[in-house]
């Protein structure tokens, strides 16, 4: 209410602007920095830039009411994006029929032709990852979890997987997987990823959450994702032992059925490689 008052404009405009459902003009940007305190002048600069360029609708915009449209709109301005993903496979690296899966399950009975917009809508958002001109720096953890948490099928897991370590030998996505094995890490607290811009220090930390995403915009706060995310990295395998990891896990999906003995299999499996990434870790320590 007392921002609304500020720039003498209704409270709905400000809820608007808030959501993402309506662009926010430079003047007000600019109104809005002294509101809160922004004195830098390159952040104030900035994010008019950003509030200039936001007029021009995205492409998103005409599939409807696409919930994460924000979102979309940052990761197509970024520079770089260093996610941590604790149970399944970011959209940006995802196929086909693992979207399609994980969009059929996640919304409770959604209407056939809403989910075929979100699918086409996330399929769509991966262009921005291997843009010609300007690929899109990836770099994402995930969670041992991922790779056995059965998403559609084991042939829909299998081809997934492969996909994940195709994405992963190119020069500008990085995968790294945290074996259970390093026991408790910072991601503990959930799904989160920072997202970096052209020509300004002035990121975001993003949230994921079912009913309204989060954004971290205090400097301070951000810090202590980076932080977190640096530990991530330093107890995850390295890419070339996530490769190998990965492919292991790929064989035992195009084994037979899961049964008890194939889970205790994996179980011992993924014991062994924890354990050469813990001492690869005391090793460095030393």
């Amino acid at each position: 209410m007392q921002v609304a008052k500020h720039l003498l404009v209704s409270q709905p405009k400000i809820s608007l602007i808030e959501t993402g459902r309506r662009p926010i003009n430079p003047r007000d940007v600019r109104d809005l920095c002294r509101l809160y305190g922004v004195t830098d002048v390159g952040v104030v600069d900035s994010l008019m830039r950003m509030a200039r360029e936001s007029a021009r609708q995205g492409w998103w915009v005409a599939c409807g009411d696409v919930p994460y449209g924000v979102y979309i709109g940052l990761e197509t301005e970024a520079t770089a994006i260093h996610s941590y993903e604790p149970l399944v496979v970011p959209g940006l690296l995802q196929t086909r029929a693992y979207a399609a899966a994980i969009i059929a399950a996640t919304v409770p009975c959604p209407p056939t032709d809403q989910a075929a917009v979100r699918l086409d809508v996330r399929l769509r958002r991966q262009h921005r990852a291997h843009h010609p001109a300007r690929p899109l720096r990836l770099w994402t953890v995930l969670d041992e979890s991922v790779l056995h948490r059965t998403i559609g099928n084991r042939e829909v897991m299998r081809e997934q997987l492969e996909h994940l370590n195709a994405l992963g030998a190119q020069p500008h996505i990085t995968v790294q997987v945290l074996p259970h094995g390093a026991g408790a890490h910072p991601g503990l607290t959930g799904q989160f990823s920072t997202l970096t811009f052209p020509g300004t220090d002035a990121g975001v930390v993003y949230l994921e959450r079912f009913t309204g995403d989060l954004y971290v915009e205090k400097h301070s706060d951000q810090r202590m994702y980076h932080i977190m995310y640096d530990h991530l990295q330093a107890q995850a395998l390295s890419p070339s032992e996530t490769r190998h990891f990965i492919n292991d896990v790929i064989k035992m999906y195009g084994d037979a059925p899961d049964t008890g003995e194939h889970r205790e299999q994996a179980a011992d499996h993924a014991e062994n490689w924890a354990n050469r990434a813990i001492g690869r870790c005391v090793a460095e320590a030393s």
